[in-house]
Protein backbone atom coordinates (compact mmCIF):
# COMPACT_ATOMS: atom_id res chain seq x y z
CA UNK A 1 0.00 0.00 0.00
CA UNK A 2 2.86 2.14 0.62
CA UNK A 3 3.65 2.13 -3.24
CA UNK A 4 0.50 3.99 -4.55
CA UNK A 5 0.65 7.94 -4.50
CA UNK A 6 -2.43 10.16 -4.06
CA UNK A 7 -2.73 13.51 -5.60
CA UNK A 8 -5.51 15.39 -6.14
CA UNK A 9 -6.91 17.48 -9.52
CA UNK A 10 -8.72 19.89 -10.26
CA UNK A 11 -12.11 19.06 -12.55
CA UNK A 12 -15.02 20.12 -12.87
CA UNK A 13 -14.81 22.64 -10.30
CA UNK A 14 -14.11 20.39 -7.79
CA UNK A 15 -10.99 19.20 -5.91
CA UNK A 16 -10.60 15.34 -6.61
CA UNK A 17 -8.61 12.88 -4.74
CA UNK A 18 -7.02 9.97 -6.88
CA UNK A 19 -5.15 7.52 -6.14
CA UNK A 20 -3.04 5.72 -8.43
CA UNK A 21 -0.28 3.11 -9.36
CA UNK A 22 1.43 1.95 -12.32
CA UNK A 23 2.00 5.15 -14.40
CA UNK A 24 2.59 4.66 -17.77
CA UNK A 25 0.89 1.48 -18.97
CA UNK A 26 -3.14 1.16 -19.96
CA UNK A 27 -5.56 3.11 -17.83
CA UNK A 28 -7.44 1.26 -15.60
CA UNK A 29 -10.04 3.57 -13.64
CA UNK A 30 -12.35 2.35 -11.18
CA UNK A 31 -15.09 4.00 -9.49
CA UNK A 32 -16.33 2.58 -5.96
CA UNK A 33 -19.81 2.76 -4.50
CA UNK A 34 -21.85 3.82 -1.21
CA UNK A 35 -20.39 3.75 1.49
CA UNK A 36 -16.95 3.53 -0.06
CA UNK A 37 -13.73 5.28 -0.97
CA UNK A 38 -11.13 4.67 -3.58
CA UNK A 39 -9.90 1.99 -0.56
CA UNK A 40 -12.63 -0.54 -1.94
CA UNK A 41 -9.93 -1.02 -5.03
CA UNK A 42 -7.06 -1.33 -3.17
CA UNK A 43 -6.72 -4.93 -3.93
CA UNK A 44 -7.19 -4.71 -7.30
CA UNK A 45 -5.06 -1.17 -7.92
CA UNK A 46 -2.07 -2.81 -6.80
CA UNK A 47 -2.55 -6.16 -8.75
CA UNK A 48 -3.38 -3.87 -11.91
CA UNK A 49 -0.34 -2.12 -11.40
CA UNK A 50 1.86 -5.35 -11.18
CA UNK A 51 0.53 -6.25 -14.74
CA UNK A 52 1.54 -3.52 -16.26
CA UNK A 53 -1.62 -1.43 -16.16
CA UNK A 54 -1.80 2.19 -14.81
CA UNK A 55 -4.58 2.07 -11.73
CA UNK A 56 -6.61 4.90 -10.79
CA UNK A 57 -9.26 4.85 -9.01
CA UNK A 58 -11.03 8.33 -7.19
CA UNK A 59 -12.70 8.96 -4.23
CA UNK A 60 -15.94 10.28 -6.00
CA UNK A 61 -17.75 13.79 -5.86
CA UNK A 62 -18.72 13.68 -2.01
CA UNK A 63 -16.25 11.25 -0.59
CA UNK A 64 -13.01 11.00 1.49
CA UNK A 65 -10.81 13.51 0.51
CA UNK A 66 -12.87 15.14 -2.87
CA UNK A 67 -14.96 17.50 -2.42
CA UNK A 68 -18.36 17.66 -1.48
CA UNK A 69 -20.66 20.58 -2.36
CA UNK A 70 -23.65 21.44 -0.07
CA UNK A 71 -26.37 22.03 -2.89
CA UNK A 72 -27.90 18.52 -3.55
CA UNK A 73 -28.51 19.59 -7.05
CA UNK A 74 -24.76 19.43 -7.29
CA UNK A 75 -24.79 15.83 -7.11
CA UNK A 76 -26.67 14.97 -10.37
CA UNK A 77 -25.91 12.42 -13.04
CA UNK A 78 -24.25 15.17 -15.24
CA UNK A 79 -22.61 16.46 -12.22
CA UNK A 80 -21.12 12.74 -11.85
CA UNK A 81 -20.38 11.56 -15.20
CA UNK A 82 -18.78 14.77 -16.25
CA UNK A 83 -16.34 14.50 -13.08
CA UNK A 84 -15.55 10.91 -14.60
CA UNK A 85 -15.33 12.39 -18.27
CA UNK A 86 -12.72 15.50 -17.10
CA UNK A 87 -11.10 12.77 -14.77
CA UNK A 88 -10.22 10.82 -17.57
CA UNK A 89 -8.95 14.37 -19.79
CA UNK A 90 -6.97 15.37 -17.14
CA UNK A 91 -4.72 11.46 -16.98
CA UNK A 92 -4.45 12.48 -20.30
CA UNK A 93 -6.36 9.93 -21.98
CA UNK A 94 -8.61 9.53 -24.97
CA UNK A 95 -9.88 5.79 -23.43
CA UNK A 96 -10.21 3.92 -20.71
CA UNK A 97 -11.00 0.89 -19.17
CA UNK A 98 -13.51 1.50 -16.66
CA UNK A 99 -14.63 -0.60 -13.73
CA UNK A 100 -17.46 0.02 -11.38
CA UNK A 101 -19.62 -0.97 -8.55
CA UNK A 102 -22.56 0.31 -6.78
CA UNK A 103 -23.11 3.86 -7.68
CA UNK A 104 -19.50 3.46 -9.38
CA UNK A 105 -21.37 0.81 -11.92
CA UNK A 106 -24.33 2.93 -12.36
CA UNK A 107 -22.21 6.00 -13.39
CA UNK A 108 -20.43 3.88 -15.42
CA UNK A 109 -23.18 2.99 -17.23
CA UNK A 110 -24.43 6.47 -17.97
CA UNK A 111 -20.87 7.03 -19.12
CA UNK A 112 -21.25 4.81 -21.75
CA UNK A 113 -24.46 6.25 -22.92
CA UNK A 114 -23.50 9.41 -22.66
CA UNK A 115 -19.89 9.31 -23.75
CA UNK A 116 -19.13 5.66 -25.17
CA UNK A 117 -16.10 7.43 -26.70
CA UNK A 118 -14.28 7.92 -23.57
CA UNK A 119 -14.36 3.68 -22.65
CA UNK A 120 -12.23 1.18 -24.21
CA UNK A 121 -14.16 -1.68 -22.52
CA UNK A 122 -16.30 -2.05 -19.30
CA UNK A 123 -16.20 -4.49 -16.11
CA UNK A 124 -19.36 -3.37 -13.60
CA UNK A 125 -20.14 -5.01 -10.56
CA UNK A 126 -23.02 -5.91 -8.82
CA UNK A 127 -25.67 -2.76 -10.26
CA UNK A 128 -26.71 -4.06 -13.76
CA UNK A 129 -28.16 -1.71 -16.25
CA UNK A 130 -31.29 -0.33 -15.65
CA UNK A 131 -32.83 1.47 -18.49
CA UNK A 132 -34.93 4.27 -17.68
CA UNK A 133 -38.66 3.50 -17.43
CA UNK A 134 -40.66 6.51 -18.63
CA UNK A 135 -43.87 5.24 -16.81
CA UNK A 136 -42.70 5.40 -13.05
CA UNK A 137 -39.96 7.51 -11.44
CA UNK A 138 -37.53 5.31 -9.43
CA UNK A 139 -37.86 6.49 -6.22
CA UNK A 140 -41.42 6.23 -6.86
CA UNK A 141 -41.08 2.75 -7.94
CA UNK A 142 -38.90 1.88 -4.78
CA UNK A 143 -41.44 2.92 -2.31
CA UNK A 144 -44.46 1.34 -4.48
CA UNK A 145 -42.64 -2.22 -4.35
CA UNK A 146 -40.68 -1.99 -0.93
CA UNK A 147 -42.37 0.44 1.11
CA UNK A 148 -41.29 3.74 3.29
CA UNK A 149 -38.89 2.21 5.61
CA UNK A 150 -36.69 1.13 2.39
CA UNK A 151 -33.21 2.55 2.45
CA UNK A 152 -33.78 4.42 -1.04
CA UNK A 153 -37.25 5.90 0.63
CA UNK A 154 -35.28 6.85 3.58
CA UNK A 155 -32.67 8.45 2.54
CA UNK A 156 -34.62 11.29 0.93
CA UNK A 157 -35.54 13.63 3.75
CA UNK A 158 -32.55 16.11 3.42
CA UNK A 159 -30.80 15.63 7.03
CA UNK A 160 -32.88 13.17 8.47
CA UNK A 161 -30.78 10.14 7.79
CA UNK A 162 -27.23 12.03 8.44
CA UNK A 163 -28.85 12.83 12.10
CA UNK A 164 -29.27 8.83 12.42
CA UNK A 165 -26.36 7.87 11.15
CA UNK A 166 -24.69 10.57 13.79
CA UNK A 167 -26.40 9.52 17.00
CA UNK A 168 -24.04 5.94 16.85
CA UNK A 169 -20.52 5.91 15.94
CA UNK A 170 -19.18 6.20 11.92
CA UNK A 171 -17.64 2.59 12.81
CA UNK A 172 -21.18 0.89 13.71
CA UNK A 173 -22.05 2.21 10.58
CA UNK A 174 -20.02 0.94 8.50
CA UNK A 175 -19.63 -2.33 10.13
CA UNK A 176 -23.38 -2.75 9.90
CA UNK A 177 -23.39 -1.85 6.04
CA UNK A 178 -20.55 -3.83 5.33
CA UNK A 179 -21.41 -7.13 7.22
CA UNK A 180 -24.80 -7.17 5.32
CA UNK A 181 -25.84 -10.00 3.46
CA UNK A 182 -29.37 -10.23 3.30
CA UNK A 183 -30.16 -10.64 -0.51
CA UNK A 184 -34.07 -9.08 0.69
CA UNK A 185 -33.12 -5.90 0.56
CA UNK A 186 -31.91 -2.98 3.86
CA UNK A 187 -34.61 -1.51 5.51
CA UNK A 188 -33.97 1.08 8.22
CA UNK A 189 -36.92 1.22 10.17
CA UNK A 190 -37.34 5.07 12.20
CA UNK A 191 -37.58 3.12 15.48
CA UNK A 192 -33.45 2.33 15.02
CA UNK A 193 -31.58 0.45 12.70
CA UNK A 194 -28.61 0.23 14.79
CA UNK A 195 -27.32 0.99 18.19
CA UNK A 196 -24.18 1.92 19.72
CA UNK A 197 -23.79 -1.77 21.49
CA UNK A 198 -24.64 -3.58 18.36
CA UNK A 199 -21.94 -6.34 17.99
CA UNK A 200 -20.28 -7.14 14.51
CA UNK A 201 -18.09 -9.92 13.57
CA UNK A 202 -16.17 -8.97 10.78
CA UNK A 203 -15.77 -11.35 7.75
CA UNK A 204 -12.24 -12.30 6.74
CA UNK A 205 -11.80 -9.96 3.91
CA UNK A 206 -12.47 -6.82 6.06
CA UNK A 207 -10.27 -5.75 8.87
CA UNK A 208 -10.53 -3.64 11.87
CA UNK A 209 -7.94 -1.50 10.29
CA UNK A 210 -10.25 -1.39 7.30
CA UNK A 211 -13.44 0.10 9.01
CA UNK A 212 -11.09 2.52 10.66
CA UNK A 213 -9.57 3.78 7.85
CA UNK A 214 -12.96 4.09 6.01
CA UNK A 215 -14.63 5.43 8.92
CA UNK A 216 -12.08 8.53 9.32
CA UNK A 217 -12.74 9.45 6.19
CA UNK A 218 -16.74 9.64 6.37
CA UNK A 219 -16.01 11.37 9.87
CA UNK A 220 -14.31 14.34 7.99
CA UNK A 221 -16.69 14.49 5.16
CA UNK A 222 -20.14 13.24 6.44
CA UNK A 223 -22.96 11.10 4.97
CA UNK A 224 -24.65 14.21 3.39
CA UNK A 225 -22.55 13.55 -0.09
CA UNK A 226 -22.80 9.88 -0.67
CA UNK A 227 -27.04 10.04 0.18
CA UNK A 228 -27.28 13.11 -2.02
CA UNK A 229 -27.10 10.75 -4.90
CA UNK A 230 -29.53 8.79 -3.92
CA UNK A 231 -31.80 12.20 -3.66
CA UNK A 232 -30.63 13.22 -7.32
CA UNK A 233 -32.53 9.78 -8.57
CA UNK A 234 -35.66 11.05 -9.14
CA UNK A 235 -34.43 14.38 -10.84
CA UNK A 236 -32.11 12.42 -12.78
CA UNK A 237 -34.96 10.26 -14.43
CA UNK A 238 -36.24 13.56 -15.73
CA UNK A 239 -32.91 14.92 -16.86
CA UNK A 240 -32.25 11.47 -18.91
CA UNK A 241 -35.23 11.64 -20.75
CA UNK A 242 -33.53 11.91 -24.15
CA UNK A 243 -31.98 8.84 -23.40
CA UNK A 244 -34.99 6.06 -23.17
CA UNK A 245 -34.81 3.43 -25.61
CA UNK A 246 -30.70 4.11 -26.33
CA UNK A 247 -28.76 1.30 -25.68
CA UNK A 248 -24.97 1.02 -24.24
CA UNK A 249 -22.84 0.05 -27.26
CA UNK A 250 -19.43 -0.59 -25.29
CA UNK A 251 -17.72 -4.05 -24.67
CA UNK A 252 -19.10 -5.03 -21.53
CA UNK A 253 -18.24 -7.94 -18.86
CA UNK A 254 -20.82 -8.08 -15.60
CA UNK A 255 -20.21 -9.85 -12.72
CA UNK A 256 -22.60 -10.14 -9.58
CA UNK A 257 -23.12 -12.20 -6.28
CA UNK A 258 -25.80 -14.19 -5.84
CA UNK A 259 -26.17 -13.39 -2.46
CA UNK A 260 -26.23 -9.38 -3.43
CA UNK A 261 -29.25 -7.52 -2.94
CA UNK A 262 -29.13 -5.93 -6.50
CA UNK A 263 -29.45 -9.65 -7.79
CA UNK A 264 -32.71 -9.83 -6.38
CA UNK A 265 -34.80 -7.09 -7.04
CA UNK A 266 -38.20 -7.80 -8.88
CA UNK A 267 -37.61 -9.27 -12.28
CA UNK A 268 -34.11 -8.27 -12.29
CA UNK A 269 -32.52 -11.89 -12.76
CA UNK A 270 -35.14 -12.47 -16.08
CA UNK A 271 -33.56 -9.58 -17.36
CA UNK A 272 -30.31 -10.62 -17.03
CA UNK A 273 -30.53 -14.04 -18.10
CA UNK A 274 -33.13 -13.59 -20.62
CA UNK A 275 -32.28 -11.04 -23.15
CA UNK A 276 -33.33 -8.03 -22.03
CA UNK A 277 -30.01 -7.15 -20.52
CA UNK A 278 -28.10 -8.63 -23.95
CA UNK A 279 -30.95 -5.88 -26.06
CA UNK A 280 -29.87 -2.67 -23.69
CA UNK A 281 -26.05 -4.10 -23.67
CA UNK A 282 -25.74 -5.52 -27.56
CA UNK A 283 -21.86 -5.78 -26.93
CA UNK A 284 -22.70 -8.16 -23.25
CA UNK A 285 -19.44 -10.58 -23.90
CA UNK A 286 -20.10 -12.32 -20.56
CA UNK A 287 -22.13 -12.58 -17.31
CA UNK A 288 -20.76 -13.88 -14.09
CA UNK A 289 -22.78 -14.66 -11.07
CA UNK A 290 -20.52 -15.62 -7.86
CA UNK A 291 -21.97 -18.20 -5.84
CA UNK A 292 -22.21 -17.18 -2.29
CA UNK A 293 -20.87 -13.52 -2.50
CA UNK A 294 -22.82 -10.95 -1.49
CA UNK A 295 -22.65 -6.99 -2.26
CA UNK A 296 -18.87 -5.94 -1.51
CA UNK A 297 -17.71 -8.07 -4.16
CA UNK A 298 -13.91 -6.66 -5.14
CA UNK A 299 -13.42 -6.80 -1.71
CA UNK A 300 -15.19 -10.60 -0.89
CA UNK A 301 -13.58 -11.96 -3.33
CA UNK A 302 -10.69 -9.42 -4.48
CA UNK A 303 -7.87 -12.21 -6.43
CA UNK A 304 -11.24 -13.60 -8.34
CA UNK A 305 -12.85 -10.08 -9.38
CA UNK A 306 -9.24 -8.48 -10.26
CA UNK A 307 -8.40 -12.08 -12.18
CA UNK A 308 -12.29 -11.31 -14.29
CA UNK A 309 -10.92 -7.93 -14.90
CA UNK A 310 -7.67 -9.10 -16.16
CA UNK A 311 -8.96 -11.68 -18.41
CA UNK A 312 -11.65 -9.28 -20.26
CA UNK A 313 -9.74 -5.93 -20.92
CA UNK A 314 -6.48 -8.11 -22.26
CA UNK A 315 -8.27 -8.51 -25.36
CA UNK A 316 -8.55 -5.18 -25.78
Amino acid sequence: MEAISHRTVEINGIAMHIVEKGMGGLVVLMLHGFPELWYSWRHQIIALADKGYHAVAPDLRGYGDTDSPSDISSYSIFHLVGDIVELINALGQEQVFVVGHDWGALLAWQLCLFRPDKVKALVNLSVAYMPRNPAIKPVDYYRSIYGDNYYISRFQEPGVIEAEFDRVSTKQVIKKFYTFRDPAGIFIPKEGWISPNDEFILPNWLSEEDVNYISKKFEKSGWSGGVNYYRCLNSNWELTEPWTGAQIKVPTKFIVGDLDLTYHYPGIQDYIHKGGFKHDVPLLEEVVVMKGVAHFIQQEKAHEITQHILDFIKKF
